[in-house]
């Protein structure tokens, strides 16, 4: 019997796949995500689990001694909304930048965002950039 892979794990499908879960104007804007996420990681980007467009990879281990890989940074996109992966507790960490973003909803760890055209672009460029050094840091 073979080992099952793992929910959250690259796989081979293709990027375009998972992009075209969007459709109309946020189909458009899964390229402007697609495009900024390469940008900042410079990494090329691999589906995970199915749906999620992911950038590099990283090892994590909780204190639980649960542990697996993630993406260093990544999103989904869908039919409604888009949803960015950030750092674990992101909103109560940067309620400044959130204050700014424009309309969204936040959980631990998702932004979901319904429409990219009406959030500040540069805040969420922010965002980004500082949950990849969270992710990144040693100490993370």
């Amino acid at each position: 019997m073979s080992a099952q892979q793992p929910a959250m794990s690259p796989s081979d499908l293709p990027v375009e796949v998972a992009l075209d879960l969007a459709t109309g104007p946020r189909r458009a804007e899964a390229d402007e995500l697609l495009a900024l996420f390469r940008e900042l990681s410079g990494e090329e980007p691999v589906v995970w689990a199915g749906r999620i467009v992911g950038f590099g990879e990283v090892e994590y281990r909780y204190e639980s001694g649960h542990s697996g890989r993630a993406p260093l940074l990544a999103f989904a996109t869908g039919p409604r909304q888009h949803t960015i992966y950030l750092a674990n507790d992101f909103a109560e960490r940067w309620p400044d930048l959130l204050e700014r973003l424009g309309p969204h909803r936040a959980s631990k760890v998702c932004l979901y965002l319904t429409r990219l055209s009406k959030v500040d672009q540069d805040v969420l460029r922010l965002l980004l950039e500082r949950s990849l050094a969270d992710t990144l840091s040693p100490d993370a």
